[in-house]
């Protein structure tokens, strides 16, 4: 597997293989240009609900983990999209790309140990 995390904010760097970024909410201040992104996975992000519970706090990262591992499970659209992420690192290097501030504590974080470890 060729998979790594990087938080949106960071520059783009030829290293970074595919950049694929999983956040809902398209993060502030970052262009388009600026993201060169070549896909936004959306779906494969939290939901609302659950981001708002978790609120990026230490304590709870967790739970947290598990609540969002049971999300994609129940989804259709988010394991088809965790399907794709997985072959795709399978094939070539892939930049999972976040917003967040906590680097340890994020869902990117999660995607990542599900795509090299599976889901449970």
């Amino acid at each position: 597997m060729h998979i790594h995390l990087k938080r949106i904010y960071e520059d783009p760097s030829s290293h970074d293989g595919k950049r694929i970024l999983v956040d809902r909410v398209w993060p502030r201040g970052i262009s388009k240009e600026k993201a060169d992104l070549d896909e936004w996975m959306k779906e494969i992000a939290p939901t609302g609900e659950l981001r708002k519970w978790f609120n990026h706090e230490p304590d709870r990262f967790e739970r947290f983990t598990e609540k969002y591992k049971e999300e994609i499970e129940n989804d259709s659209t988010k394991a088809d999209k965790l399907k794709q992420l997985t072959a795709l690192a399978k094939k070539e290097k892939v930049t999972i790309l976040y917003g967040a501030k906590d680097e340890k504590h994020n869902h990117a974080v999660v995607l990542k140990k599900i795509i090299e470890n599976g889901l449970h």
